[in-house]
């Protein structure tokens, strides 16, 4: 298989650090500092078809915690509080709660530690890769019913406010799910706003084939590791073209976030963890 210029020097210079072990003061910040320097991330969705009685209506987004590699639990109590005293109107986490199910001591309170989220308009996930991963797909689902979040996998509802409405929907996990867009947006009202999670940022080149206004993704981390003229260290298969940030995609407009725990590499470099704040906006 052929490997291009830039993706071959990323593994050389991964190896390297790696090697290298990122080398002292730079080390010890990329070990231990960045990855615990949560960031809150304000972003305003602004669009004609949002309900004038949605206005400045708080959708609060967290992703990636991956529980148990170098991300606690009391890590999470903290994004909780947080996230409490932002006061959100509706909650959405898009994927990958812990980094392997299959390993993970269920027997903590993490359960207890999402219970503690609150919003008005609900609580919602989708599967990441992760999740389902592990044989983890019937546990994470358990876990998060327990937690009071409502799991949409190929589906939507509809979120309402003084006799006004919207899409939130959501699609299941693209790389160890079955992703289904037509089945996710059957029956909506194609008049809607409507606000889409799905996992992985690359496919906004397919759900902009679709009536959907905004997409939400994860699962980039925003290549956790950032490197000054150079670029993203870590890029995961279906986070490549959009990695972290607002994308405009014909008249699809794509969030990433940059999630909040780590994968593969401990470490976070010019990459803070963050949650994001979407202040929906009539235009």
């Amino acid at each position: 298989m052929k490997i291009n210029r830039r993706a071959f020097l990323k593994k050389a210079f991964g190896s390297l650090l790696a090697l290298l072990g990122l080398s002292g003061g730079t080390y010890y910040y990329a070990r231990y500092m960045e990855p615990d320097m949560l960031t809150i991330q304000e972003e305003t969705l602004i669009n004609s078809k949002i309900p004038g009685s949605f206005r400045d209506f708080k959708v609060v987004q967290f992703s990636d915690t991956h529980v148990g590699f170098h991300y606690t639990l009391e890590q999470l109590k903290e994004v909780v509080d947080r996230i409490n005293r932002i006061k959100p109107d509706l909650i959405l986490f898009t994927g990958d709660l812990v980094d392997r199910p299959n390993a993970y001591e269920w027997g903590g309170n993490i359960v207890e530690v999402l219970k503690k989220l609150q919003a008005p308009h609900g609580k919602y996930w989708i599967y990441g890769n992760h999740d389902h991963g592990g044989y983890g797909t019937d546990i994470v689902k358990k876990k998060m019913d327990e937690s009071g979040f409502q799991l949409l996998q190929n589906e939507h509802t509809v979120i309402k406010k003084e006799g006004a409405s919207f899409i939130l929907a959501g699609v299941d996990d693209l790389m160890l799910g079955k992703p289904d867009m037509e089945k996710t947006l059957q029956g909506t009202d194609r008049d809607s706003f409507v606000l889409l999670m799905v996992h992985e940022p690359d496919y906004a080149d397919e759900v902009a084939n679709y009536p959907v206004d905004v997409q939400l993704s994860g699962h980039s981390h925003g290549g956790q590791v950032q490197i000054p003229f150079f670029g993203y260290l870590v890029t995961p298969p279906y986070a490549e073209k959009y990695v972290e940030g607002r994308h405009t995609i014909g008249n699809l407009d794509l969030y990433v976030s940059r999630g909040l725990g780590t994968t593969r590499l401990p470490y976070r470099f010019l990459c803070k963890p963050e949650f994001t704040v979407h202040t929906l906006k009539n235009s």
